[in-house]
């Protein structure tokens, strides 16, 4: 009955087509009566309808090799394409349309065949419980469970962690409070619901380092985003496919663990694998080349749905124009602080908040029909429009709305699987407002670091009193005595290094030998380090020292060994509790800059200054951006109490208590994972997969079960979002 329906209305949309657009037609030239003319626009709908179910699939399949961007732009002219077949198959030749209008007809058919499914599934509680339940006993009855008196529920949950990138743990909570998040504000109000702690992360508080730790145990030396590694002169960053699989291998590495997602666990919209055997979008795999490399696998499933295709690809036209929109509204009122967001960038925001969001989520939907053990995901789209829009913005504040229904989406299909799942909510980062360094002061951070050095800079940077007062210093600098060792750097030495990772700055001098010392710096370039730290957009400055170790340096001389740090106190008196610990275990990473560079932060504000084109940013220490958050199921461990057992076996507790670090949220979740399902088997190999696989509660259950894909999802579930 629902296919009768939907065909009914395809064939009632293609009627209205025919009457109101010029280039499409239903009838032969001479005319023909109503009655045949609705049996053609039948026939046209129907074979539409067939054609979009057999070759659809077939024609996404072939074109994963796509990037996902060009993927989203050829749907209207494949499902163009199809409509003009359908339309050849109609006998007597009386469906025609020129190419133009067969793109325009096909959207407007698949969008409204989708609209009428989604409503016919969803509107009709039993319709869609009946649907879920189909999918669900499926599965059952391959996983032997079918008979049993609780059907297969009774068993070991399942854990599902989603995490929200970029949201701190007061954004979530001003988020639920104020209506934007009722999903979220139901799972806190409810007693026997869910728990929330806020967490802190290391100095690099970025998703690289976060995600890293907490799908593989360790971040150690991930000193930032991008960083410098003067043995192989390669810049390593974290959102590049070769770096990220580096980064992944050199932790399991450290670990000898294959990750959180070992034993039957599944990745999604990941940088990093975490060991799962299904991936979809994880970055660390699409560098790899082979059998292995199945990031895009997730794509078809989505997409192999031709409602799918084109409800996304309309809401990211959508997103595109109400990018546009936004932006051009925020320069009408000349809000500050602004950036640019021209460019390629409303069709990044527009990838994020629709095209990720919308095949991650359907991924994770298809992995709990699948019964998987444990299912880790990111959902991008609120730091992404953050960074541009402004952490607490109107914009942002509408993404959380749209994430807030995916969320409850999950919940409701939660109610339906094979297994009882728990939804484990988190975040890998916050994010600090604050107008950008340039914005502020006419001139970029590697501006000001050759001006310190003495090296020519641009002129529109010559011209603001930044680059004047960095002058003054360097003529100061220069009048001191020359020592005797300078002569060994009397050749012309190499341009430095200057990297950004939001308010986190990273200077390297390749031509010096290991890590740089304060005192060969000095001889060098007598005004640099004092330019810097006494410049007022500048927290605090960390430099190795041959006389003391490593030192911090700030404001007005303010100098203090990196052994001596204290929290509130000297130049990290402002950042808060924990942040002389971070900047310690910084210090101790192969790969630290010759220099790492901290913004300022201003408490009664919250804000920072961002070395990058971002008015919400992350990347270093200062507000927001240091305080994520965790929310599980109260009947799960309280991860405090998981900090006080490590502490009696000998571990020593954090710097200022609580949660702290990525690391630390990785054992966490290690513990509860252990605790439903067994302890997770440490991989064997070279760690990329789940080798050693302990138990798999539902066998049979393949990749491709549901879908036909290696993502295990099932584009065609009721309610998908877009």
């Amino acid at each position: 009955m629902r296919v009768i329906a939907v065909w009914a209305v395809s064939t009632l949309t293609m009627l209205v087509l025919a009457g109101i657009l010029p280039d499409f037609q239903l009838q032969s030239d001479d005319g023909d009566s109503i009655t045949k003319t609705a049996f053609t626009a039948a026939w046209g709908a129907g074979a539409f309808g067939l054609l979009s179910a057999l070759v659809w699939p077939v024609l996404v399949r072939a074109l994963l090799i796509v990037p996902a961007l060009v993927l989203g732009m050829l749907v209207f002219f494949l499902n163009g394409s199809l409509l003009l077949i359908a339309l050849r198959l109609i006998p007597d030749g009386r469906g025609a349309a020129d190419p133009e209008t067969a793109v325009v007809v096909a959207a407007v058919m698949s969008a409204v065949a989708s609209a009428t499914s989604t409503a016919l599934a969803v509107r009709d509680d039993d319709a869609y419980r009946r649907r879920l339940s189909r999918l669900a006993d499926r599965r059952r009855r391959r996983s032997g469970t079918a008979g049993t008196a609780d059907g297969g529920r009774g068993g070991a949950p399942g854990t599902v962690f989603l995490q929200l990138d970029g949201v701190g743990h007061d954004v979530l909570t001003g988020a639920a409070a104020d209506g934007l998040m009722p999903t979220v504000a139901d799972w806190l109000a409810d007693e026997s619901g869910h728990r929330l702690t806020p967490w802190r992360t290391d100095w690099s508080s970025q998703t690289g380092a976060s995600q890293l730790a907490i799908l593989h145990g360790s971040n150690h030396d991930v000193p930032a985003f991008r960083w410098y590694e003067k043995e192989t002169g390669t810049v390593m960053v974290s959102s590049r496919p070769a770096s990220a699989l580096e980064m992944q291998r050199r932790a399991i590495r450290r670990t000898h663990d294959g990750g959180l997602l070992t034993v039957d666990g599944a990745s999604r919209g990941n940088l990093f694998s975490g060991g799962a055997d299904q991936l979809a979008l994880v970055l660390s795999m699409a560098a790899r080349r082979g059998k292995g490399r199945r990031s895009r696998a997730g794509y078809f499933a989505y997409f192999s749905d031709p409602a799918n295709a084109v409800r996304t690809a309309l809401s990211f036209v959508a997103e595109v124009c109400r990018e546009i929109g936004q932006s051009t509204a925020s320069r009408v009122r000349k809000d500050t602080p602004r950036i640019k967001r021209g460019g390629l960038y409303p069709f990044i925001r527009a990838f994020a908040t629709v095209v990720e969001r919308d095949v991650v989520v359907s991924a994770v939907i298809g992995d709990m029909f699948a019964g998987r053990t444990a299912v880790y995901a990111d959902l991008v789209a609120y730091d992404e429009v953050a960074h541009h829009s402004g952490p607490h913005s109107r914009d942002a504040e509408k993404v959380l709305e749209r994430l807030d229904r995916s969320l409850a989406l999950i919940a409701k299909v939660a109610d339906h699987t094979p297994r009882t799942y728990r939804i484990v909510l988190l975040s890998d980062h916050g994010q600090s407002p604050g107008e950008t360094f340039a914005g502020t002061y006419g001139l970029t951070l590697k501006d000001l670091v050759r001006a310190g050095c003495g090296l020519p800079v641009p002129r529109r940077a010559q011209r603001t009193r930044s680059a004047s007062e960095a002058r003054d210093a360097v003529r100061i600098a220069l009048h001191r005595p020359v020592e005797e060792k300078e002569a060994e750097h009397r050749a012309k030495p190499s341009d430095p290094i200057v990297l950004a990772s939001g308010n986190l700055g990273l200077l390297s001098f390749p031509d010096i030998e290991g890590r740089a010392s304060r005192e060969q710096l000095d001889r060098r370039h007598p005004a640099l380090l004092s330019t810097l730290a006494n410049h007022p957009g500048i927290g605090f400055l960390l430099v190795r020292s041959e006389e003391h170790g490593s030192v911090v340096l700030g404001p007005g001389g303010a100098e203090v060994p990196v052994r001596e740090l204290v929290d509130g106190a000297g130049p990290l008196a402002v950042f808060g509790a924990g942040a002389a610990a971070a900047v310690r275990r910084t210090d101790t990473f192969p790969h630290v800059a010759d220099v790492m560079v901290n913004s300022m932060y201003d408490p009664d504000t919250g804000f920072v200054h961002a070395f990058e084109e971002q008015i919400g940013s992350h990347g270093g220490l200062g507000g927001e951006q240091s305080r994520p958050f965790l929310l599980w199921p109260r009947a799960m461990t309280d991860p405090l109490d998981i900090v006080a057992a490590e502490a009696a076996r000998g571990t020593p507790p954090p710097s200022g208590g609580g949660l702290v670090g990525a690391e630390s949220v990785h054992r966490v979740l290690s513990r509860w994972l252990s605790e439903l399902s067994g302890p997770q088997v440490p991989l064997r190999s070279e760690g990329f997969t789940g080798a050693a696989r302990a138990d798999e509660p539902f066998p049979g259950t393949d990749a491709g079960a549901e879908s036909g894909s290696g993502s295990g999802s099932d584009g065609a579930v009721p309610g998908s979002p877009g």
